[in-house]
């Protein structure tokens, strides 16, 4: 069930460890599931219960899971030693993850550890210090992996096209369907529907759908509504294949067009332009947001826009799709071929009332950029 090469995990399993070796660490506890499936192909959700993967410098792999996870390891990724803790009121994993960790050398050395994970809670975390404490030294290695993972091989990449292709199908199936009197459930279902036809995935997040003043909103929330003579529809959605994904953001008018709609979108598609300019290799991710903030600001817009332009993307779980690093004034991080990013374009006029989005995901070439949707960026209305 391997979606790459044993040679390719092998390669990047190699990486970390140079990574982890220049920063002076012995070992790396892995809590972010986006880790444990670039590494080895370990795919599940299982991540929401306490469980760790383990990389020594010495190339040592074991992970500690739950029981309904070790057929998921053994069946989705090249893990050989698989620990199973077992659930019982007053389970302390943390205490068997130690014993693990001594039974491979680890007392006195130093590990990185990633803090900043969905797969780690407060209480785990706190679990981990306590149990770890006079142990070994630990240090925050949260990006050490997301900073590998941020470039893309040519094998990710070919799974990104087909997410972008997915995308533009739902796209397409939201155009066909949606018009006044519709239900917001009915272009829920052609769009996502669409995906899964394809061969593709649940995304990392939910689909995001708003119409009326809803339109303003960039979250997914519970409850739909029907659209209604004179209407905006805003959708921010996915194609998502082996976990990749490739986002698009678009605000549909329903019924009349108003001027509003017309100028906003306008300056949606000139900044998305200036942000293709921007996204070079060599720039900053920080340029790509200021070119964004110059046209929305020259253009009578700096009260609707957003304090972030986009973000990368790439092979990500529940609860959110978004990746490192953000599009935002000032970020440092060098842009370079091989990373995958979406751009979206946010207006929200809460005093006219006024929705206006364009969204689109760019693969970072060797002299600049390639658009993956194939669809045109016209105003398209309903």
């Amino acid at each position: 069930m391997l979606h790459f090469t044993e040679e390719e995990l092998a390669d990047r399993r190699a990486r970390a460890i140079a990574l982890m070796e220049e920063r002076g660490l012995d070992g790396l506890l892995m809590f972010r599931q986006e880790s444990m499936f670039y590494l080895t192909g370990y795919d599940t959700f299982g991540f929401c219960f306490f469980q760790c993967l383990y990389l020594g410098a010495d190339g040592r792999l074991a992970l500690i899971t739950r029981a309904p996870d070790l057929r998921q390891a053994q069946n989705t990724s090249m893990i050989g030693d698989i620990r199973i803790w077992v659930d019982r009121d007053g389970a302390t994993p943390a205490s068997e993850l130690k014993a693990m960790l001594s039974e491979f050398g680890c007392a006195g050395k130093t590990l990185g550890i990633e803090y900043d994970a969905y797969g780690l809670t407060a209480r785990n975390g706190m679990a981990v210090n306590a149990e770890l404490d006079g142990f070994c030294g630990l240090k925050d290695a949260s990006e050490l992996v997301s900073e590998l993972r941020v470039v893309k091989s040519p094998a990710e990449l070919a799974y990104v096209r087909r997410a972008a292709e997915l995308a533009d199908d739902a796209l397409l199936a939201a155009h066909e369907v949606t018009a006044p009197g519709v239900f917001e459930g009915d272009i829920l279902a052609a769009m996502q529907g669409a995906v899964f036809k394809g061969g593709g995935d649940y995304p990392g997040n939910e689909f995001i759908i708003g119409s009326g003043s809803d339109a303003l909103l960039c979250r997914y929330f519970t409850g739909r509504r029907t659209l209604a003579a004179q209407d905006q529809l805003t959708l921010e959605f996915a194609g998502a294949y082996r976990h990749y994904h490739a986002c698009m953001m678009r605000t549909i008018p329903v019924g009349p067009v108003r001027d509003g709609h017309v100028d906003m979108h306008s300056a949606c598609v000139e900044a998305l332009e200036a942000c293709r300019n921007a996204l070079r290799p060599g720039g900053t991710v920080g340029s790509v947001f200021d070119a964004h903030a110059a046209v929305m600001d020259r253009r009578g817009y700096r009260h609707a826009r957003m304090n972030a332009c986009g973000y990368s993307l790439g092979a990500v779980f529940a609860p959110i799709w978004m990746d490192y690093p953000m599009f935002y004034h000032a970020n440092p991080v060098v842009i370079r071929p091989g990373m995958v990013f979406f751009a979206h374009m946010i207006l929200m006029d809460s005093d006219k009332d006024l929705a206006m989005n364009v969204g689109e995901t760019f693969i970072v070439t060797d002299d600049g950029n390639e658009r993956l949707s194939k669809l045109p960026l016209d105003l398209v209305c309903r």
